[in-house]
């Protein structure tokens, strides 16, 4: 059964058999912004949001950054599957737009933290899109094997306002990865602004 994660809920990266998830792709679902229209008909506008994917030593100082515009980590280790401009126009297909696919097993052994960030592309208000949610599981972005964890980050008025959010970090503890599901916007308009953030705030 994957866990509904809430909000600042820490949990061990354990799969239902009991071994310790060594491999997880993180995936990104948003629906289009709906609009009504002047004869009562809707219009959806295209919402561009770009899921990122940071990675920290031991220093907490960020040493790669996995996004649409370098997908992937030097070594392989952590993969994207590339930029989704428009989010699920006709309304939610249940599919991933982004996924992030992490090897925990490959990382750099300097890495000792793994952020996921959410930002607004065009700047497009977090508050206004209709549904978006996380979900962290095993398998490929074809092919969802186990879901593991679940995170809706809708339909929460703290986000309204705002265009950028953390939404989790795996982190090592005595050489075991967790994750911490944050799931905080923040003031950022940029993803070099959210990059620091997570360095002073969420380490």
């Amino acid at each position: 059964m994957a866990i509904n994660l809430q909000k600042g809920q820490r949990i061990n990266l354990t799969k239902e058999n009991g071994t310790a998830l060594t491999q997880a792709c993180v995936g990104i679902n948003w629906g289009a912004i709906e609009k009504k229209g002047f004869f009562g008909g809707v219009t959806r506008e295209a919402v561009d949001l770009d899921g990122s994917c940071i990675l920290y030593d031991s220093n907490k100082n960020s040493t790669e950054v996995i996004y649409f515009g370098n997908l992937k980590s030097k070594n392989g280790s952590v993969k994207h599957s590339g930029d989704d401009l428009t989010g699920d126009v006709n309304g939610d297909d249940g599919l991933d737009n982004e996924v992030i696919t992490i090897d925990f097993s490959q990382l750099d052994a300097s890495v000792e933290h793994v952020a996921l960030v959410l930002n607004s592309y065009r700047g497009q208000d977090f508050g206004t899109i209709p549904f978006a949610s996380i979900r962290i599981y095993e398998g490929t972005p074809t092919n969802v094997r186990e879901v593991f964890a679940k995170y809706d980050i809708a339909n929460d008025a703290s986000f309204k306002g705002h265009v950028a959010m953390v939404m989790g970090v795996f982190y090592k503890r005595n050489g075991e990865w967790k994750f911490n599901a944050i799931g905080d916007p923040t003031a950022d308009r940029k993803l070099e602004e959210t990059i620091k953030t997570v360095q002073q705030k969420y380490l």
